[in-house]
């Protein structure tokens, strides 16, 4: 069943049923009332007649009926019987029927015993109070009340709720129409859409979008949706191709060293060494590439948690580690900063830039300084520094300066940098050194505890 289908059936059978209901609450309401007016007019008869006639007297001739039993202000017929059932006098004709329920009213010694009941006399409907006289004789007096007129009421009522029924749901179907057609309207071009973009693949397609309600929203949604699928396979086929681009350099270097070493025995020893030494470097480069590919194209950092991180202890445990690898002199002067962050995320990050500035400043010497002062964190050397043409494309992947090139290193350090910063919602930062050198780094929002 389609949306549009049940959404117009939803609001048929709710005004169905609410029509119904509402009908169904008025006929047993009023059905109740007329009941309720014509037992009270037959009480009221009943006390008018006690003080009129208290003696019960049976001789008087019945005066006669107007064809639905009305006579005297209520519209009250009036039979009298005897203690055993017997008509003694009626002003209904035919009579109204005896019931056994009747004759036990009229021989009670009780006085104002009564009983009430619906009678049919001649196919006419009647309702009746049967009231005892009390005394030895006994005896009972029956007042009847058509409910001819009531009758036709309520079975106008009903052909009235009926109608109302089907005029209700009739227009229920229209509007629900209406407003099915408008909803699922653009819902079946966002269906088309994603359809069409399933079967072609194709990205660059635009859904029209009109309204501010909630398949407004979805529409505005779903290109906002299709925009970052296709910026993210731009970003992927544009990491391909210039991963591609950068692969082919180590491997068409080990591809020439290993066509070397197909004459491995008429090498030198120290051709042989050097060929060696040039393979192990390239394979490490190879490798070091591939991955931060992997780490780049999958972004496994993002599975990490978020949690609270000072930056601090990190900064000095990569620095540490740093000392270490490089024996370089690097001064650390860092505050409590804490930052809402991924711990090893931000430890790659931080690790790239010091790898960066001991690689850049490798041939100069000089300590390299980190300082982090709320959130900022500045890696400085003594390298050769950053050209202003270079500043804008640093942290681009795979951008190597001129003068870089020469030097190990894949292009992507700085890159992962940037993604990881951006992730944390913060910015990065890069700048020639006053007296020589480059500063990179970051700045990260502090978390207030």
């Amino acid at each position: 069943m389609s949306l549009r289908l049940k959404i117009i059936l939803a609001l048929v059978l709710l005004s169905a049923f609410s029509t119904m209901a509402i009908g169904l609450t008025t006929y047993v309401a009023t059905s109740a009332q007329l009941k309720a007016s014509i037992d009270d007019s037959l009480d009221q008869e009943a006390k008018l007649d006690r003080t009129i006639d208290p003696d019960h007297d049976h001789d008087q001739q019945p005066e006669p009926d107007d064809g639905y039993g009305r006579k005297g202000d209520f519209g009250v017929s009036k039979q009298v019987i005897a203690s055993d059932g017997t008509v003694v006098s009626s002003s209904i004709q035919p009579p109204l029927p005896v019931s056994d329920q009747d004759i036990l009213v009229a021989t009670s010694a009780v006085d104002d015993v009564q009983f009430r009941h619906d009678a049919i006399v001649d196919e006419l409907p009647y309702r009746v109070l049967t009231v005892s006289n009390g005394g030895p004789n006994g005896g009972a007096r029956m007042f009847a009340r058509s409910l001819q007129e009531s009758n036709e009421l309520l079975e106008d009522l009903r052909n009235r709720t009926a109608l109302a029924v089907v005029a209700v749901t009739v227009v229920a179907a229209l509007v629900g129409w209406l407003i099915a057609r408008q909803v699922t309207r653009r819902l079946l071009r966002l269906t088309a859409v994603a359809e069409e973009v399933a079967s072609t693949g194709s990205l660059d397609v635009e859904v029209p979008v009109d309204g501010h309600d909630e398949a407004g929203r979805l529409g505005v949604a779903f290109n906002e949706m299709l925009g970052a699928l296709a910026r993210s396979k731009e970003a992927q086929q544009r990491l391909v191709q210039d991963a591609g681009h950068e692969l082919r350099t180590p491997l068409t270097s080990l591809r020439t060293n290993v066509t070397v070493l197909q004459r491995y025995q008429s090498l030198r020893p120290e051709d042989r060494d050097r060929l060696i030494t040039d393979l192990d470097t390239e394979t490490h480069e190879l490798t070091t590439l591939v991955n931060e590919l992997v780490d780049l194209a999958t972004d496994r950092r993002s599975d990490e948690p978020d949690q609270e991180v000072a930056l601090g202890p990190l900064i000095e445990r990569v620095a540490e580690r740093a000392r270490r690898r490089t024996a370089r002199d690097i001064e650390v002067a860092v505050d409590d900063s804490v930052v809402i962050g991924r711990p090893q995320a931000l430890e790659r990050a931080i690790t790239n830039l010091v790898d960066n500035a001991a690689k850049f400043s490798a041939d100069t010497g000089g300590s390299i300084e980190i300082s982090l002062v709320e959130g900022r964190l500045e890696v400085s050397d003594r390298g050769p520094g950053i050209s202003p043409d270079d500043l804008p494309r640093v942290f681009d992947r795979f951008y190597r300066a001129l003068d870089a090139r020469s030097r190990p290193g894949s292009g992507l350090g700085l890159a992962i940098v940037n993604d990881v910063v951006e992730a944390h919602g913060g910015t990065v930062i890069a700048a020639p050194r006053e007296g020589g050198g480059a500063t990179v780094g970051f700045v990260l929002p502090v978390h207030a505890e």
